[in-house]
């Protein structure tokens, strides 16, 4: 087989990328050592919290050739979540509404861009022939921002998203790690300037300082990774949100040049955009593992869902409803649901149903 002209196989795989679904492709080299100097400093400093897979294998991500052997570049490709017409800062004003990040309102990306991804490494491979790959969506040790960066898609912004000039930061990114020597495109240049408007916005004050975030203040973490009880302080913080906080993203300015997602699994299910917080409290095991079904929320489990819907309901009007449904879970079997649901009743100055006979 003849050498493939790898500055034309580039632009073929920035060509199927795009007729895959994904707004953008980019190639960067696996060279990550600045990056990396920084997240062992993140992690010294313990603001990884309870994620100790962030912790686990951290070399691994340092150095992307020990994670899949003979890796020489990787492919980044990034794609827009954000549903058509979704409500966002009118459920936030909304404190009887739960907001869920829009990243979970539909179906779990992980599969759909693996998928594509899978289908991408097929073209190549029909074109070239054999040729070493491994594809990654936020399941391995892979600074996939900083990679991505690199690969042009976007630069690393004061919130520690992923900012792209032309297109905001709701987009999600997936990798494919090759033994091709491909060219690699040009790192993209950071832009957020002066503006600090994501460090000032955030509701629990996470942001140490520009490109530094406190996970164990921010409510993604706080809502999604952490399995223990939230920290009595931050609960008045939290608001209505009860799967991941966007606050970072919505004050963004560079997000008005958001597209809406065309692809249909994004889009809400189960009325999700703008559920009631009592309707989501009221959910049965067996509802939320129904309801969940494919979709990222599953992840943070049942216990968890009730425990962050607590808080949400103690942040919430006093109304008949909203007691009602605190007192419904009071004496439930978790200790971790009956601790928030207690601090919940407390915010309305109500007792447990089994207190009041």
């Amino acid at each position: 087989m003849t050498t493939p002209d790898f500055i034309a196989l580039a632009e073929l795989i920035k060509l199927w990328g795009r007729e895959l679904g994904f707004q953008q492709v980019g190639i960067a080299d696996i060279d990550v050592a600045e990056h990396s100097a920084y997240l062992q400093q993140w992690l010294t400093q313990h603001y990884h919290g309870e994620m100790s897979y962030m912790l686990n294998h951290a070399n691994l991500r340092s150095q992307p050739e020990q994670l899949v052997p003979g890796t020489l570049r990787v492919i980044s490709a990034r794609m827009d979540y954000l549903p058509v017409e979704t409500q966002m800062v009118g459920v936030l004003q909304n404190p009887e509404q739960a907001y869920v990040s829009r990243y979970a309102l539909g179906r779990d990306y992980h599969k759909l861009i693996r998928r594509r991804l899978q289908q991408l490494a097929t073209r190549i491979q029909q074109h070239i022939g054999e040729f070493g790959y491994r594809a990654f969506v936020d399941s391995a040790p892979v600074l996939e921002r900083a990679l991505a960066e690199k690969a042009g898609l976007g630069w690393i912004g004061k919130n520690t998203m992923l900012i792209n000039k032309r297109a905001g930061s709701w987009f999600f990114l997936g990798e494919l790690f090759t033994d091709l020597p491909l060219p690699t495109d040009i790192k993209a240049e950071f832009h957020c300037g002066t503006c600090t408007a994501c460090l000032q916005v955030c509701p629990t004050d996470a942001f140490v300082g520009p490109n530094l975030l406190d996970a164990r203040k921010c409510i993604s973490y706080l809502t999604i990774e952490l399995k223990t009880a939230i920290a009595p302080e931050l609960r008045p913080l939290m608001g209505n949100r009860v799967f991941g906080c966007d606050d970072c993203q919505l004050c963004c300015p560079w997000n008005k040049f958001s597209a809406a997602t065309l692809e249909q699994d994004f889009s809400p299910r189960h009325n999700l955009d703008r559920a009631q917080l009592v309707e989501l409290f009221l959910w049965s095991e067996a509802d939320f593992i129904h309801n969940t079904e494919g979709s990222a929320i599953r992840r943070t489990g049942y216990e968890s869902w009730l425990r962050n819907l607590a808080v949400a309901l103690g942040n919430a009007p006093s109304t008949v409803e909203v007691v009602s449904a605190l007192q419904s879970r009071a004496e439930h079997e978790s200790a971790l649901v009956r601790e928030h649901v207690a601090w919940a009743l407390e915010q309305h100055q109500a007792l447990p149903l089994a207190e009041q006979n």
